[in-house]
């Protein structure tokens, strides 16, 4: 037999072995498939910083968020509308629900950049708008979250930064109702409309 039979022989042997070995690794005898990465899971961060078109949409733009809403949360009654929650009555706060992917950023960088861009420290008012529903808020919704929020909290207040005290209120979240539908991506829709939101130079 030939050197370039048997070479050959040898290369088909190797081919077939190399299959038979895939297909006893595989259940049932199948072709095993690659494994899928795995997909990241998502957490969610509630927060009140005055008027929630601006506020949604610095944290639209925000890297590792992935889903933003503006909703009314905090207050008592069911299913509030804009201009209930408006009244100062319903005990609501303007909010902003965010999906974001902690793989990409964390929830204690969310609070950085939350107590960076609304002024914590103006109590029930930012800029022009004046309200309870206008208030700084955290409705944590785990009690990691809570912890956290408390040591970023004490990490602005201590840093000086600001040159009052915070005014921003922690509590646990309550139902969040998604506000009417012409507010979601007020700023999207409206380009160059009303947004007193913005990033402060200094950082905690």
């Amino acid at each position: 037999m030939s050197y370039l039979k048997i070479l050959a022989k040898i290369g088909l042997f190797s081919a077939v072995m190399t299959a038979l070995t895939v297909m006893a690794a595989a259940p049932g005898g199948k072709t095993a498939k690659p494994a899928e990465p795995a997909k990241s899971q998502t957490q969610t961060a509630v927060l009140a910083a005055g008027c929630f078109w601006g506020v949604e949409e610095f944290f639209r733009k925000t890297p590792g968020v992935v889903s933003t809403q503006v909703g009314y949360t905090g207050g008592d009654q069911a299913n509030p509308t804009y201009p209930q929650v408006g009244s100062g009555r319903t005990g609501h706060a303007e909010s902003v629900k965010i999906e974001y992917d902690p793989a990409k950023i964390s929830y204690e960088d969310l609070l950085k950049l939350f107590f960076r861009m609304h002024d914590p420290t103006t109590l029930n008012r930012q800029g022009n708008d004046v309200g309870t529903q206008y208030r700084s808020e955290i409705f944590y919704t785990t009690e990691d979250q809570k912890k956290t929020a408390e040591k970023v909290m004490k990490l602005v207040d201590d840093s000086k930064k600001w040159k009052a005290p915070l005014t921003t209120k922690l509590e646990a979240a309550k139902t969040f109702y998604p506000a009417e539908e012409y507010h979601q991506k007020y700023l999207v829709k409206n380009p160059g409309g009303y947004d007193n939101h913005f990033l402060r130079q200094f950082s905690f």
